[in-house]
């Protein structure tokens, strides 16, 4: 059978169950999570990531009211960080600045005023609204030292949605790697990391949706690929957005850091492998902002990402590109 998830798809064998895999599922961040794995010595068990998963909360939700990334967002110098938040914030101030300032934390104000943030909105931005959350946008604003987070300015705020959830999938695989777990799948709200192979004793398969649904509202597989390990993510624009006017024009929840408004680029989604699930995770994003074009001029200095593009040209046709690293697959 298939398990569908957001733009991703896992296929897992339709036979009898192999008894030396381990298989659970649960919930978390707002979405659904599945684990699946060859047994070790030690099992991990539901419960343990679970308790991963809620520790993760604790540091990087922003829909847990006392978290630390709402406790920085509230501050007015900053505040002292745990080692999840530290990890996640560093290495996205890494990406910024790799991604040419189209992945961006400090996004959190303008999610907000396009709707997409915790409280959502009914109305749209005004010019003089984007201006002035625009002098509050920016990594330059942001310093770490040591586990100290600050800000510069006190409008300044985080949000680390594009990133936080494939770095909770690198943290469990990363469990289940110290329990001596060499072959498995992880997955949460559609960001993956593998090792290894399936229960067919094969590279675990993975199914990219198509961006056109069918007479059923089902978006069926478009593309399928073997990676042998590493994180696979996706970012796109045709389940989450917003619509504004009598002609239903869509605003995609994606926002460009540096003008503050939503991409409108031709791009409908952006799959990305890297050597982890956080690295694509925050990738995809920087794509989506980059547009194709820009994205390849980009991708030809970082041949470690892995990026396969479904866009619309400019006769309206929707085609699908890929990166050679990612086409090899």
């Amino acid at each position: 059978m298939s398990v569908i998830i957001p733009f991703l798809i896992i296929f897992i064998r339709l036979a009898l169950p192999d008894v030396s895999y381990v298989s659970f599922s649960g919930t978390a961040q707002g979405t659904t999570y599945q684990v699946k794995y060859r047994k070790a010595v030690a099992e991990v068990t539901r419960s343990q990531v679970d308790s991963i998963l809620l520790q993760i909360d604790r540091s990087l939700s922003l829909w847990q009211p006392h978290s630390l990334i709402n406790r920085f967002n509230r501050s007015t110098h900053g505040i002292e960080m745990d080692d999840h938040m530290k990890s996640v914030v560093s290495r996205a101030m890494e990406i910024a600045d790799s991604s040419q300032g189209t992945f961006d934390i400090t996004v959190k104000r303008l999610v907000d005023a396009w709707g997409f943030g915790v409280k959502k909105g009914s109305s749209f931005p005004s010019d003089k609204k984007l201006i002035d959350v625009l002098q509050c946008t920016g990594i330059p604003f942001l310093k770490v030292n040591g586990k100290k987070l600050y800000k510069s300015k006190k409008c300044v705020q985080i949000d680390c949605n594009g990133i936080a959830q494939g770095y909770s999938v690198d943290v469990i695989a990363s469990f289940l790697e110290v329990h001596g777990i060499k072959d498995y799948l992880v997955e949460l709200g559609g960001e993956i990391r593998i090792l290894g192979l399936n229960q067919e004793g094969k590279p675990w398969k993975i199914g990219i949706e198509s961006a056109i649904s069918d007479l059923n509202g089902e978006h069926p597989v478009d593309i399928e690929f073997q990676p042998v390990s590493g994180g696979i993510t996706t970012a796109g624009n045709y389940r989450k957005f917003r619509e504004s006017g009598c002609w239903g024009h869509h605003f995609s929840h994606v926002i460009d850091p540096r003008t503050g408004r939503p991409v409108e680029n031709g791009l409908i989604s952006v799959t990305v492998m890297a050597i982890n699930a956080m690295d694509a995770d925050a990738w995809d994003d920087a794509l989506m902002v980059l547009g194709l074009n820009k994205s390849f001029e980009l991708l030809s200095r970082h041949p470690e990402i892995r990026a396969h593009f479904i866009y619309q040209d400019s006769k309206g046709i929707v085609r699908d590109t890929a990166t050679a690293g990612f086409s090899k697959l």
